[in-house]
């Protein structure tokens, strides 16, 4: 629950919450003397038939917003108060923009001070503000909010705000019950005897004592000591309450405003989000791609740059998908409400609604990222998740996806029928089939372009077929092709069945005789010419037979008519690893001097490790690929 305010100061309203509750929000000297909320109060109204109602009792100076705005989130109910001497203020406009962008549903305006009113005027003042009120709620979804006209100092009306406002918690919310537990923090302090204290709105699930949470931002582990909701001490609280937490294993200097304490598996922190922006229909300009704002979410205040996804200006009261870069990192997960204030953070002028925290920082405006972020629009879990990974050629992520959606366990997440596991990515059957037709496509592709090569290994072929695969997906894709057959593995190389060399009699004799020659030949084997001369057969008979092996894997062109066999390749590779110096890579010429070959011999067989996947060449530099499994390189 929240209070809204109206009128020059905000001592109505904490009247009017003294009236309903006997408690005084207003706790600080300050306060008292100035007669206005300056820090966020708490109050609790319980009934006899068990059900409690917290109040946020918020302050109303334009000044004040960002505390405002800390105790505004998560609620499910607006209180907005408005003075019948004063009517509509400023700061009501102001208050109600907030919590219309917030997303909240429901409201109860109380008409409070009327006992200033004259009688004799009173039904027609009262009749003037309503109507006043009725036109500031028309455009928002709090127009059908009821109005009841009160008095703190005389009591009158307030029996039947309360009773209002009781029967208002007594209605279920729907919440999704199984979402991890989650804590916007709003205060902390320290208690003599209890320790660090944080209190907070819950935002979901459930926290128990002993539980272990984790603080985020960053990466401290506490444990609940203690809690309070509603303000009664319990072993738990859920989404919904009001909360203090004593926490061990973090001293209050350490707790702030702003941060958020959770369950570990949701952990997470970001500085760059995807939303759903929608600008206040009162904004007096487009907003602007660039634009520069005060972005609040949860209870944290951080400036942040809007970049609008599918277009350069948003005008007022429209709505469009837009990604916020944040100076700060802070917690925020899907569906969570926040608003935007200008850069001065004088005025209210957009709300969003977070659809991915794990905002892309390339590609973030292809139709592709597009039609996922409208995937992440969708308001019902199950077809939320369903057409993620319809829009997902190379599946999902479970478990990043499973933390932005507050799901403890990713094995929670509502897969389709038709969906396949792989550790932790989720695909479609239908892209997982795509996958393997591009996977035989690709090699296909490379058996017409290198002919004589036994084929490419695994992650060569990873690069050339699916670059942006998970490993896991990639690993089943390739044993799935293999075990049916669609796919054969000779050694470390990946080929089509077809691509397979068999030896003729002829051939088998031949290679007999050529493969020790070549073995002989060390680091500068005989060519083509000199094996045909030497063995007394043609030259295309050699080339046919060294190409055979080639497809085996036994022998490896170099460059035309110059083979090399496994053997000695390997022994090369391995003085090329071991030329490696730092990062600086490898030179030809410390190559050749390892070697004791000419430096245009070195060049070509550099150049064939930069071919096979070995090895990759930048500038005059030979880098090892890290993930090389090749000629006995350990990734």
């Amino acid at each position: 629950m929240i209070i809204g305010t109206a009128g020059h100061i905000d001592h109505g309203k904490t009247t009017l919450v003294r009236a309903l509750t006997g408690v005084d929000t207003d706790r600080l000297p300050e306060e008292k003397r100035r007669g206005i909320s300056i820090e966020l109060g708490y109050a609790y109204l319980h009934a006899p038939d068990g059900v409690s109602l917290g109040f946020v009792d918020v302050p109303g100076h334009e000044r004040l917003l960002h505390t405002m705005l800390a105790g505004a989130t998560g609620i499910d109910h607006a209180l907005l108060v408005v003075a019948a001497d004063d009517g509509v203020m400023p700061q009501t406009r102001e208050h109600l923009a907030v919590v219309a962008l917030l997303g909240v549903r429901e409201a109860t305006v109380a008409i409070t001070k009327i006992d200033r009113i004259d009688e004799a005027v009173r039904e027609a003042r009262l009749a003037e503000v309503r109507a006043d009120i009725a036109t500031l709620l028309a455009p928002t979804r709090l127009a059908q909010a009821p109005m009841l006209a009160v008095s703190a100092t005389t009591g009158e009306g307030i029996d039947a705000l309360r009773e209002r406002l009781l029967d208002v918690a007594r209605q279920e919310h729907a919440r999704e019950d199984d979402l991890a537990f989650r804590l916007a923090v709003d205060r902390a302090f320290t208690l003599s005897g209890v320790g660090t204290v944080v209190t907070g709105t819950v935002f979901s699930g459930t926290v128990r004592i002993g539980d272990e949470l984790r603080v985020v931002p960053g990466d401290r582990t506490v444990r609940v000591r203690g809690i309070h909701a509603q303000n009664q001490k319990t072993e738990s609280a859920r989404a919904g309450q009001r909360c203090a937490l004593a926490l061990a294993g973090v001293t209050k200097d350490e707790m702030h405003r702003g941060d958020w304490v959770c369950t570990p598996s949701i952990a997470l922190a970001t500085d760059r989000i995807d939303v759903l922006l929608t600008l206040w229909p009162d904004e007096a300009k487009p907003l602007r791609s660039g634009a520069t704002v005060h972005a609040h979410l949860g209870a944290s205040d951080v400036m942040a740059s809007v970049a609008l996804l599918d277009r350069d200006a948003l005008a007022p009261g429209e709505t469009a998908f837009a990604q916020l870069v944040l100076r700060e990192a802070v917690g925020a997960w899907h569906g969570d409400r926040g608003v935007l204030r200008d850069a001065s953070a004088t005025r209210t002028v957009a709300g969003v609604r977070v659809l991915d925290p794990f905002a892309p920082v390339r590609y973030r405006r292809t139709p592709e990222r597009l039609r996922t972020l409208a995937a992440w629009a969708i308001d019902d879990r199950d077809a939320r998740v369903a057409t993620l990974l319809h829009n997902a050629p190379l599946g999902v992520d479970t478990a990043r996806t499973a933390r932005a959606l507050s799901l403890a366990d990713e094995g929670a997440m509502p897969l389709p029928g038709d969906a396949v596991r792989i550790d932790h990515t989720a695909i479609a059957q239908t892209h997982l089939d795509m996958l393997e037709e591009q996977i035989t496509g690709r090699l296909a592709d490379f058996h017409r372009t290198a002919p004589d090569e036994v084929g490419p290994d695994a992650r060569r072929l990873k690069r050339l077929a699916g670059p942006r695969a998970d490993d896991a997906l990639w690993r089943h894709a390739l044993d799935a092709l293999v075990a049916r057959g669609a796919l054969v593995r000779s050694g470390t190389w990946l080929h089509l069945p077809d691509h397979a060399a068999r030896l003729g009699e002829a051939e088998q004799k031949l290679a007999q005789k050529l493969l020790p020659r070549l073995a002989d030949g060390g680091f500068d084997p005989p060519w083509v010419r000199d094996l045909a001369k030497d063995c007394a057969v043609s030259e295309p008979m050699v080339r046919q037979t060294l190409a055979s092996l080639a497809r085996r894997g036994e022998t490896f062109q170099v460059v035309k008519d110059l083979y090399y066999p496994l053997a000695t390749i390997e022994r090369l590779a391995a003085l090329a690893r071991d030329c490696l110096d730092g990062p600086e890579g490898l030179q030809a010429a410390s190559f050749r001097d390892a070697t004791g070959l000419g430096r245009k011999r070195a060049i070509q067989l550099l150049e064939f490790f930069d071919r096979v996947g070995y090895t990759r060449r930048v500038k005059d530099t030979h880098l090892l690929r890290p993930d090389t499994t090749l000629f006995g390189a350990r990734p």
